[in-house]
């Protein structure tokens, strides 16, 4: 899972000239990111939160790179402490900014991460959590294509573990595929990813 998310495409245009220290602390951690370095990223969006208590974006990617720097961490203490801080974070995101499908799914992939740990002694609990944070994220924003996607991911594990067909949920992959073409993002360093994540899951669908 963590390959998976390492070599996201991080698309923001930054000017080079006369950047606010918000500006240039953002395109660090985002550099820091596209490294593979999340601790470090993690860290720089963490003092940036800190500064920017109006702003739900670095509490956001403090608490996602986390959750992403999570997934290859076999102990269950170390896991936990380092999941903790996530939800924290992706908590103080959401009082700042309710009801954000992007925060929502961030959830999802913080319960998945326990889920993949032990997935006998989490799964039943967070699966039904997840599930029901899919399909609020798709009610509020049914033409956000990371939410279908993640909906689409989520499912597709459920449907391999029950030995259900995948082709309804290859379906939505697909639609996301489509919307990642005409998605307009407008806000600097809003989420923008997953295009070539869809790309990947499509080409693999079904097998």
């Amino acid at each position: 899972m963590k390959k998976l998310f390492l070599f996201i495409g991080i698309l923001f245009a930054l000017n080079t000239t006369a950047q606010t220290s918000y500006e240039k602390g953002m395109g660090k951690a985002m550099e820091l990111w596209q490294q593979g370095k999340l601790t470090e990223a993690g860290n720089v969006f963490e003092r940036i939160s800190k500064a920017e208590k109006q702003n739900w974006l670095p509490s956001f990617y403090a608490g996602y790179v986390t959750v992403l720097s999570s997934f290859n961490v076999k102990d269950e203490t170390t896991l936990k402490s380092k999941l903790e801080k996530a939800e924290s974070f992706l908590n103080e995101a959401a009082k700042i900014s309710p009801n954000n499908p992007e925060i929502m799914i961030a959830k999802a992939l913080h319960n998945t991460a326990y889920i993949a740990l032990d997935g006998q002694k989490y799964g039943m609990t967070l699966s039904g959590r997840n599930a029901a944070i899919y399909a609020k994220a798709i009610e509020l924003a049914p033409k956000n294509p990371r939410v279908l996607l993640g909906k689409a991911e989520w499912d597709m594990g459920a449907a391999r573990f029950f030995g259900k067909s995948m082709e309804p949920y290859c379906n939505d992959v697909a639609k996301a595929l489509e919307l990642f073409k005409t998605e307009k993002v407008t806000t600097p360093y809003a989420p923008s990813w997953g295009k070539e994540r869809a790309e990947e899951v499509l080409k693999n669908c079904g097998k």
